[in-house]
Protein backbone atom coordinates (compact mmCIF):
# COMPACT_ATOMS: atom_id res chain seq x y z
CA UNK A 1 0.00 0.00 0.00
CA UNK A 2 1.38 3.39 -0.90
CA UNK A 3 1.84 5.74 1.74
CA UNK A 4 -0.28 8.57 0.15
CA UNK A 5 -3.17 6.06 0.22
CA UNK A 6 -2.47 5.32 4.00
CA UNK A 7 -2.45 9.49 4.77
CA UNK A 8 -5.87 9.92 2.88
CA UNK A 9 -7.78 7.29 4.90
CA UNK A 10 -6.32 8.64 8.11
CA UNK A 11 -6.98 12.29 7.44
CA UNK A 12 -10.63 10.40 5.94
CA UNK A 13 -10.89 9.12 9.25
CA UNK A 14 -9.95 12.54 11.31
CA UNK A 15 -12.35 14.96 9.33
CA UNK A 16 -15.60 12.57 9.68
CA UNK A 17 -14.42 11.71 13.72
CA UNK A 18 -13.88 15.30 14.05
CA UNK A 19 -16.98 16.66 13.17
CA UNK A 20 -19.09 13.90 15.04
CA UNK A 21 -16.64 14.68 17.91
CA UNK A 22 -17.60 18.39 17.53
CA UNK A 23 -20.90 17.91 18.13
CA UNK A 24 -20.81 16.40 20.81
CA UNK A 25 -18.39 18.43 22.37
CA UNK A 26 -20.47 21.29 21.35
CA UNK A 27 -23.76 20.11 23.78
CA UNK A 28 -21.15 19.33 26.41
CA UNK A 29 -20.97 15.47 26.56
CA UNK A 30 -18.55 13.01 28.44
CA UNK A 31 -16.84 12.32 25.11
CA UNK A 32 -15.78 15.31 22.92
CA UNK A 33 -13.71 15.48 19.75
CA UNK A 34 -10.31 14.34 20.59
CA UNK A 35 -11.77 11.31 21.89
CA UNK A 36 -13.65 10.24 18.27
CA UNK A 37 -10.52 11.25 16.50
CA UNK A 38 -9.03 9.00 18.60
CA UNK A 39 -11.30 6.13 18.53
CA UNK A 40 -11.83 6.46 14.64
CA UNK A 41 -7.83 6.70 14.16
CA UNK A 42 -7.48 4.14 15.58
CA UNK A 43 -9.88 2.00 13.67
CA UNK A 44 -8.54 2.68 10.84
CA UNK A 45 -5.10 1.74 11.88
CA UNK A 46 -6.07 -1.83 13.03
CA UNK A 47 -7.84 -2.10 9.49
CA UNK A 48 -4.88 -0.70 7.75
CA UNK A 49 -3.23 -3.56 9.43
CA UNK A 50 -5.81 -6.15 8.77
CA UNK A 51 -5.13 -4.74 5.15
CA UNK A 52 -1.70 -4.91 5.45
CA UNK A 53 -1.54 -8.90 7.03
CA UNK A 54 -3.47 -10.14 4.06
CA UNK A 55 -1.59 -8.66 1.46
CA UNK A 56 1.51 -9.87 2.63
CA UNK A 57 0.17 -13.39 3.10
CA UNK A 58 -0.89 -13.04 -0.56
CA UNK A 59 2.13 -12.12 -1.65
CA UNK A 60 3.99 -14.60 0.40
CA UNK A 61 1.76 -17.12 -0.87
CA UNK A 62 2.45 -16.14 -5.03
CA UNK A 63 6.19 -16.41 -4.05
CA UNK A 64 6.13 -19.66 -2.36
CA UNK A 65 3.17 -21.78 -3.70
CA UNK A 66 4.84 -24.49 -1.72
CA UNK A 67 3.12 -23.48 1.10
CA UNK A 68 0.33 -21.75 0.43
CA UNK A 69 -1.74 -24.56 2.48
CA UNK A 70 0.04 -23.26 5.61
CA UNK A 71 -0.97 -20.31 4.81
CA UNK A 72 -4.44 -18.90 6.84
CA UNK A 73 -5.68 -15.64 7.43
CA UNK A 74 -8.81 -14.03 8.66
CA UNK A 75 -9.44 -10.48 6.78
CA UNK A 76 -12.06 -9.83 9.87
CA UNK A 77 -10.47 -11.15 12.94
CA UNK A 78 -8.90 -7.53 14.15
CA UNK A 79 -11.66 -5.61 13.03
CA UNK A 80 -14.32 -7.77 14.82
CA UNK A 81 -12.37 -7.17 18.08
CA UNK A 82 -12.47 -2.93 17.24
CA UNK A 83 -16.54 -3.83 17.08
CA UNK A 84 -16.56 -5.63 20.00
CA UNK A 85 -13.95 -3.71 21.96
CA UNK A 86 -15.00 -0.42 21.80
CA UNK A 87 -17.93 -1.12 24.15
CA UNK A 88 -15.50 -0.55 27.68
CA UNK A 89 -15.27 2.99 26.39
CA UNK A 90 -19.12 3.47 25.81
CA UNK A 91 -19.90 2.38 28.79
CA UNK A 92 -17.46 5.00 30.59
CA UNK A 93 -19.90 7.52 28.61
CA UNK A 94 -22.70 6.68 29.71
CA UNK A 95 -24.40 7.66 33.62
CA UNK A 96 -27.35 5.61 35.47
CA UNK A 97 -29.21 7.99 37.99
CA UNK A 98 -32.58 7.15 39.50
CA UNK A 99 -34.62 8.82 36.72
CA UNK A 100 -32.93 8.76 33.59
CA UNK A 101 -29.50 7.17 32.17
CA UNK A 102 -27.38 10.29 30.22
CA UNK A 103 -24.55 9.12 27.44
CA UNK A 104 -26.54 6.55 25.25
CA UNK A 105 -26.37 8.82 22.64
CA UNK A 106 -22.52 9.57 23.27
CA UNK A 107 -21.59 5.58 23.46
CA UNK A 108 -23.61 5.25 20.20
CA UNK A 109 -21.29 7.75 18.42
CA UNK A 110 -18.36 5.88 19.36
CA UNK A 111 -19.27 2.84 18.43
CA UNK A 112 -20.48 4.31 15.01
CA UNK A 113 -17.06 6.66 14.74
CA UNK A 114 -15.02 3.15 14.99
CA UNK A 115 -16.86 1.63 12.21
CA UNK A 116 -16.28 4.77 10.11
CA UNK A 117 -12.60 4.23 10.93
CA UNK A 118 -12.78 0.54 9.74
CA UNK A 119 -14.38 1.62 6.51
CA UNK A 120 -12.16 4.25 5.82
CA UNK A 121 -9.01 1.90 6.71
CA UNK A 122 -10.40 -0.38 4.33
CA UNK A 123 -10.65 1.99 1.70
CA UNK A 124 -14.48 1.68 1.30
CA UNK A 125 -14.68 5.12 0.58
CA UNK A 126 -18.49 5.41 -0.43
CA UNK A 127 -19.52 3.71 2.56
CA UNK A 128 -17.17 5.86 4.88
CA UNK A 129 -18.57 9.09 3.37
CA UNK A 130 -22.45 7.62 3.35
CA UNK A 131 -22.14 6.85 7.05
CA UNK A 132 -20.61 9.88 7.95
CA UNK A 133 -23.27 12.26 6.59
CA UNK A 134 -26.17 9.82 8.00
CA UNK A 135 -24.24 9.54 11.56
CA UNK A 136 -24.32 13.61 10.96
CA UNK A 137 -28.02 13.80 10.16
CA UNK A 138 -29.21 11.81 12.83
CA UNK A 139 -26.92 13.99 15.81
CA UNK A 140 -27.30 17.59 14.28
CA UNK A 141 -31.07 17.25 12.51
CA UNK A 142 -33.21 14.64 13.38
CA UNK A 143 -34.35 16.42 16.50
CA UNK A 144 -35.05 19.26 14.97
CA UNK A 145 -37.09 17.50 12.54
CA UNK A 146 -39.15 15.18 14.57
CA UNK A 147 -39.95 16.40 17.87
CA UNK A 148 -40.49 13.50 20.54
CA UNK A 149 -42.00 15.66 23.82
CA UNK A 150 -42.00 13.22 26.51
CA UNK A 151 -44.97 13.38 29.01
CA UNK A 152 -45.16 12.95 32.46
CA UNK A 153 -47.85 12.92 35.62
CA UNK A 154 -47.59 15.59 37.97
CA UNK A 155 -49.36 15.24 41.37
CA UNK A 156 -51.11 18.52 43.42
CA UNK A 157 -52.05 18.36 46.94
CA UNK A 158 -53.92 21.68 47.76
CA UNK A 159 -56.21 22.90 49.67
CA UNK A 160 -58.89 25.75 48.84
CA UNK A 161 -60.05 24.51 45.79
CA UNK A 162 -61.25 27.13 44.11
CA UNK A 163 -58.18 29.52 44.37
CA UNK A 164 -55.64 26.41 43.80
CA UNK A 165 -57.43 25.43 40.58
CA UNK A 166 -57.44 28.96 39.70
CA UNK A 167 -54.09 29.35 40.03
CA UNK A 168 -52.81 25.90 38.34
CA UNK A 169 -55.29 26.36 35.31
CA UNK A 170 -53.63 30.11 34.90
CA UNK A 171 -50.37 28.89 35.26
CA UNK A 172 -50.39 26.01 33.04
CA UNK A 173 -52.03 28.26 30.26
CA UNK A 174 -49.43 30.86 30.51
CA UNK A 175 -46.68 28.79 30.39
CA UNK A 176 -48.50 26.84 27.41
CA UNK A 177 -48.07 23.35 29.33
CA UNK A 178 -50.82 20.53 27.61
CA UNK A 179 -52.94 18.87 29.88
CA UNK A 180 -53.53 15.55 28.49
CA UNK A 181 -55.56 14.19 31.20
CA UNK A 182 -56.27 14.40 34.95
CA UNK A 183 -57.45 12.78 37.76
CA UNK A 184 -58.80 14.06 41.15
CA UNK A 185 -59.58 12.81 44.62
CA UNK A 186 -60.25 14.02 48.11
CA UNK A 187 -59.13 13.51 51.36
CA UNK A 188 -60.57 14.64 54.70
CA UNK A 189 -57.47 15.48 56.94
CA UNK A 190 -57.26 15.02 60.65
CA UNK A 191 -58.03 18.67 61.49
CA UNK A 192 -61.39 18.75 59.50
CA UNK A 193 -59.94 20.40 56.25
CA UNK A 194 -60.39 18.87 52.76
CA UNK A 195 -56.93 17.98 51.13
CA UNK A 196 -57.88 18.07 47.26
CA UNK A 197 -55.20 15.80 45.06
CA UNK A 198 -54.97 16.35 41.16
CA UNK A 199 -53.12 14.01 39.08
CA UNK A 200 -52.15 15.85 35.67
CA UNK A 201 -51.12 13.80 32.75
CA UNK A 202 -49.18 17.09 31.32
CA UNK A 203 -46.52 18.01 28.04
CA UNK A 204 -44.25 20.74 28.88
CA UNK A 205 -43.29 23.22 25.74
CA UNK A 206 -39.14 23.33 24.61
CA UNK A 207 -37.62 24.86 27.32
CA UNK A 208 -39.38 24.27 30.45
CA UNK A 209 -38.19 22.04 32.51
CA UNK A 210 -39.91 19.96 35.80
CA UNK A 211 -37.79 21.50 38.27
CA UNK A 212 -38.84 24.70 37.36
CA UNK A 213 -42.04 23.82 37.47
CA UNK A 214 -42.64 22.04 40.37
CA UNK A 215 -40.89 25.22 42.13
CA UNK A 216 -43.20 27.44 41.03
CA UNK A 217 -46.43 25.93 41.77
CA UNK A 218 -44.70 25.05 45.34
CA UNK A 219 -44.66 28.38 45.93
CA UNK A 220 -48.74 29.33 45.98
CA UNK A 221 -49.45 29.04 50.02
CA UNK A 222 -52.90 26.92 48.89
CA UNK A 223 -50.53 24.60 46.97
CA UNK A 224 -49.06 21.77 49.84
CA UNK A 225 -47.22 19.09 47.68
CA UNK A 226 -45.98 18.93 44.23
CA UNK A 227 -44.21 15.89 42.50
CA UNK A 228 -43.41 14.01 39.88
CA UNK A 229 -45.21 9.82 39.53
CA UNK A 230 -44.42 7.30 37.09
CA UNK A 231 -46.80 6.56 34.05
Amino acid sequence: MEPIEIIQRLLLAIAMAGAIGFDREFKNRPAGMRTHILVCVGATLIALIQEQISANSIQFAIENPDLMSLIKVDPARLVAQVVSGIGFLGAGTIIVTKRSVLGLTTAASLWAVACLGIAAGLGLYPIAIAGFITIQITLSLLNKILVVVPMKKLEIKYIHRLEAKEFISEYFTFNEIKVRDVNFDVENSEDGRKIYTNVYTIELPRGKNYADLIEDLSLNPNVMKVRLVDL
